[in-house]
């Protein structure tokens, strides 16, 4: 691929998923359009072992964007980092293709592993904002991290996952459109089953008073 398609791909990505994109120049001064260009070059420095060039690009693009991504990940095209302070990509970290990260995500390690350390990616999931997912494990394709997610195991494909520790909520492996890309109505287990408690009590305390009134002996 040469460099203006390149480039006309990578200004295309940032246009489909962010509405406030109005034109192509507007993406040139996104912080993660040109994170993930700082990022390119820095991966091909690590991949001809030229660590320290590597390193040198990577910390700059990280002062520059807020977004710090290792030149040992191995990232697929159409990645997407919407706004992106905050965001971490460990040295180990795999990304498959058209994965949407928000800001404040953190892929990384646990702190006791060597090797592989950090979590797999598949194709076309979406992690919310301030969501971390760390370990050596796949996050399966077409899933969904919820907004403030602890993620420390694995994900099949097609699931959505909310809380802390990250609970699966939802599984089906059917691809996430770009117009269901939403962070915020995802399942609340913990909610649903208070509301389920809550419905059981009233039913209980409805059938009471309706003994209470139908047996004479019932207040004795």
């Amino acid at each position: 691929m040469s460099i203006k398609s390149f480039l006309q791909e990578e200004i295309r990505v940032v246009q489909e998923r962010d509405p406030a994109m109005r034109s192509p120049m507007e993406v040139i001064l996104y912080p993660s359009f040109r994170a993930v260009l700082w990022y390119r070059l820095a991966h091909k420095l690590y991949l001809n072992k030229h660590y320290f060039l590597a390193r040198w690009v990577s910390q700059r693009a990280a002062r520059k964007t807020g977004i710090e991504i290792h030149p040992g990940a191995t990232i697929g095209k159409g990645l997407f980092i919407d706004h992106g302070t905050g965001v971490v990509i460990g040295e180990t970290a795999i990304l498959g293709d058209n994965v949407t990260l928000y800001q404040g995500v953190t892929l990384g390690g646990t702190g006791k592993e060597k090797g592989k350390r950090h979590p797999t990616v598949g194709n076309n999931v979406m992690i919310s904002a301030g969501a971390k997912v760390l370990g050596s494990f796949k996050i399966g394709d077409n899933s969904r991290i919820g907004a403030g997610s602890v993620v420390l195991q694995e994900v099949p494909p097609g699931s959505t996952v909310v809380g802390v520790p990250g609970r699966i909520v939802r599984m089906g492996d059917v691809r996430v459109p770009q117009e269901e890309l939403d962070q915020i109505h995802l399942p609340d287990p913990v909610m649903n089953a208070l509301d389920e408690l809550h419905r059981q009590n009233a039913d209980l305390k409805a059938q009471l008073d309706a003994c209470r009134r139908n047996c004479p002996n019932a207040n004795k």
